[in-house]
């Protein structure tokens, strides 16, 4: 018996050095290899292994944050934890392979939609990402042709607040991006040279009570409260720089203030760009930002994406996304 734990001990060890995608194939080969390559042991160690370099996770991919706080034998009482499932459906590539297999008449209603819908979808986009970065994201959108193409500047105004700037998708579909600041522009250039954080002037604090404890609650103001009420969706720009300290509870008590489903639909999709300002600044990885953000607490479809501020590196993905959300909500 002893002998056969070190064989197995040793046999794990050495498909620890294997790719996921080299073990599957594996465990196609015969039945012995496909009950050792589904090791609960391992597909943890694939699991915490692999899980910060993702660039993206939606609400339905996100593991479980006890996934990978509790220790291995603490995961259940009577069954090892399925880790191998957790990956295959978590991981980036997992999720594009389920997106590929869809039926196709998906595609063909998109299509035919597009025929009879004049109206280009519109999204709010918020968050402090926006400010505190040294580079801007919406000026990097508004200046590379090559990345995405500027369709139509703002011409008309939304209760005070600008109508938004129209981009064109690859070429093909239009959507406008309304952008909401906090502050002024003079005010968050002041806060960002003397590292400090302006004033949110976008919402308003209320008292509320959870049990014993102060909760944190915050309404939105007048005249941004009336975009919410138009829009298609919604993109927060999170500061996802790890030098930087956040306050993720007030974060969230702010996303939370935007899609209020008194204010519109409560399905409407809610992409969160988890954004640093240029390629080398030191990151949260993408699914510690949602857990620390706790997007599992939202009823909406939504999905975190790494971007980069400088490059747009990762946007276009996010886009491609919520457009596609915002179709088929439009659809239903």
């Amino acid at each position: 018996a002893a002998l056969n734990g070190f064989q197995i001990d040793v046999q794990l060890n050495i498909m620890s050095f294997l790719s996921p995608q080299d073990l599957c194939r594996l465990g196609s080969t015969s039945c012995y290899w496909r009950a050792a390559v589904q090791d609960p042991l391992l597909w943890r160690h694939f699991l915490l292994r692999d899980l910060p370099s993702w660039t993206s996770v939606d609400w339905k991919s996100v593991p479980d944050e006890e996934v990978f706080n509790k220790a291995f034998s603490e995961v259940s009482d009577n069954a090892l934890y399925d880790y191998m499932a957790v990956y295959k459906r978590s991981c980036p590539q997992g999720r594009r392979s389920l997106k590929s297999s869809r039926p196709r008449y998906g595609a063909v209603t998109s299509f035919l939609q597009s025929l009879v819908t004049q109206a280009e979808p519109r999204f709010a986009m918020f968050g402090p990402g926006l400010e505190e970065l040294d580079n801007s994201l919406v000026q990097k959108m508004m200046t590379s042709p090559e990345i995405l193409l500027v369709a139509g500047l703002p011409h008309r105004q939304i209760h005070g607040i600008g109508s938004g700037v129209s981009f064109q998708f690859n070429n093909n579909q239009k959507f406008n991006i309304v952008t909401l600041y906090s502050t002024t522009s003079v005010e968050r250039r002041r806060a960002r040279e003397e590292q400090g954080v302006a004033v949110n002037k976008m919402f308003y604090q209320e008292s509320s009570t959870a049990g014993n404890q102060q909760a944190m609650h915050y309404t939105v103001i007048a005249q941004v409260r009336k975009v919410c009420e138009v829009v298609d969706g919604f993109i927060y720009v999170a500061n996802a720089e790890a030098h930087r300290e956040r306050d993720r509870q007030e974060e969230l008590a702010r996303i939370l203030a935007m899609i209020d489903p008194a204010l519109g639909p409560p399905n409407r999709p809610l992409l969160v760009l988890s954004c640093v300002s240029h390629v080398g600044v030191k990151r949260i990885p993408c699914v510690y930002m949602a857990h620390q953000l706790q997007l599992n607490l939202l009823h909406q479809p939504w999905m975190m994406q790494d971007t980069v501020a400088a490059t747009l590196d990762g946007l276009l993905n996010g886009i491609e996304w919520l457009l596609e959300e915002a179709n088929c909500k439009s659809a239903q």
